[in-house]
C-alpha cells in the first residue's frame, strides 16, 4: 500500500491482479485498486474531479479525467473518509498509475489539488 497526506488529506491505495483474458483478438491484463481518502484537515471538503496517467511497460500512456469517483462526489468532513475501488486495463503485466483529485474547501471555498501517489500494477506471475 502506498500513501500521501496533500494539505490535511491522506490517500492511500492498495491493488491487486484479477487475471487476463483475450478481447477483440488481444491479451489483456486486469487490475483492480483501492483508494481511501481520509480528512485529516478541520475543513470539510469535496473530490470534485479526478485526472489520471495510467502507464504500461509497452510506453503506453493513457490519460483520463473525469467528474468525480465512480459517479460519486464524495463531501468529507473532519475525521472522515471515503473509499471505493475501480480497476484499469493494460496490454502488458506491468505498469503504474499516477494522478490528483480536484478538491473544494467548504471553509474557504477556494480549489485545490490532491495528489494521488504513483503506484505500480503488477501480474504476480510476470515478477522475477
Amino acid at each position: 500500500m502506498v500513501s500521501q497526506i496533500t494539505r490535511g488529506i491522506k490517500i492511500s491505495v492498495s491493488t491487486g491482479f484479477e487475471g487476463t483474458y483475450f478481447k477483440n483478438y488481444k491479451l489483456h491484463f486486469a487490475f483492480t485498486y483501492e483508494i481511501t481518502i481520509e480528512n485529516h484537515s478541520k475543513d470539510s471538503v469535496q473530490l470534485n474531479s479526478r485526472h489520471w496517467e495510467i502507464y504500461d511497460s509497452l510506453n503506453n500512456t493513457e490519460v483520463v479525467d473525469g467528474e468525480g469517483v465512480i459517479g460519486k462526489k464524495p463531501v468529507l468532513k473532519p475525521g472522515e473518509k471515503h473509499t471505493y475501488s475501480s480497476g484499469c486495463l493494460l496490454s502488458s503485466p506491468f505498469g503504474a498509475m499516477r494522478g490528483y483529485y480536484n478538491m473544494i474547501n467548504f471553509t474557504t471555498t477556494k480549489t485545490f489539488r490532491v495528489i494521488i501517489p504513483a503506484f505500480r500494477l503488477s501480474a504476480p506471475f510476470a515478477l522475477n
